[in-house]
């Protein structure tokens, strides 16, 4: 079997990332429009129609905002958290005629032949969760929003094939720039976002022996730079920082594959 994945966006205008098992395709969280998304999915070769289900992460619009859209135009299933299910609820977003599957946060299953493993994750949203995807040979650990890393965390990331992991922002940029101290203080707390040197901490802590592939993503414009977040995650590894790759907003990144 092998294992294929792919960004077609990454940052706070939009999240969507594809992973592919044999005939089974799936979106983590879907954060763009609709037809940006089927233009994304286009680079990648693929039409909606190929898209098995769409897994939300949470309820923030960077992440969950188009879910629904793109699923009720293309009869795709979702599968979140009752927390993330409520949360949307309460912002106006309903799943009308979608196919919505409630999961549990710990709790593995399978969207045809991918094996999905949630995670709980500390963040400021109702019930936010964060996945590793599988063939059941090679595992690929997505974690884009994080406040502070956890144990489960660690455990749950530890022995990876591939790995796409947040830095969000360097925390000197973000201190000395101009957003107001209460958003500096959200995005740099406990259910904020991870720092360059927090998401090398993190990664620091794993175990790292299986990894092939490392994607720094959900980087800020504004408080980050690609090169500031590549050396860090570079330390960690103890490689080339050219080795380690972005996930971007514009243009995410092409298939990479496990086999």
């Amino acid at each position: 079997m092998t294992l294929r994945f792919a960004a077609l966006g990454s940052g706070s205008k939009g999240n969507c990332l594809v992973a592919e098992v044999g005939r089974t395709r799936v979106l983590l969280d879907c954060g763009l429009s609709p037809r940006e998304t089927e233009k994304r999915l286009a680079r990648l070769g693929l039409a909606p129609a190929d898209v098995s289900g769409i897994l939300v992460t949470h309820e923030h619009d960077d992440h969950a905002g188009q879910a629904y859209p793109f699923a009720s135009q293309h009869a795709i299933p979702v599968w979140l958290t009752h927390g993330t299910q409520v949360a949307l609820a309460e912002s106006g977003k309903v799943p009308g005629d979608v196919q919505t599957r409630t999961i549990q946060g710990r709790d593995a299953f399978a969207i045809g032949e991918l094996q999905v493993q949630p995670y709980t994750v500390p963040h400021d949203a109702r019930e936010p969760v964060q996945f590793v995807l599988s063939d059941g040979a090679f595992r690929l650990g997505v974690l884009t929003d994080i406040g502070a890393s956890t144990p489960h965390v660690e455990a749950t990331l530890s022995g990876c094939d591939a790995l796409v992991l947040e830095c969000n922002h360097d925390y000197d940029m973000l201190w000395a720039g101009d957003y107001p101290k209460w958003l500096k203080e959200r995005i740099s707390g406990p259910f904020g976002h991870l720092s360059n040197a927090a998401a090398e901490k993190l990664l620091a802590a794993l175990d790292r022996s299986r990894l092939k592939h490392v994607f720094a993503a959900h980087l800020s414009h504004q408080n980050n730079r690609p090169e500031l977040a590549r050396e860090a995650l570079a330390r960690a590894m103890g490689c080339a920082p050219d080795w380690i790759g972005l996930s971007t907003q514009e243009d995410g990144f092409a298939w990479r594959e496990l086999r």
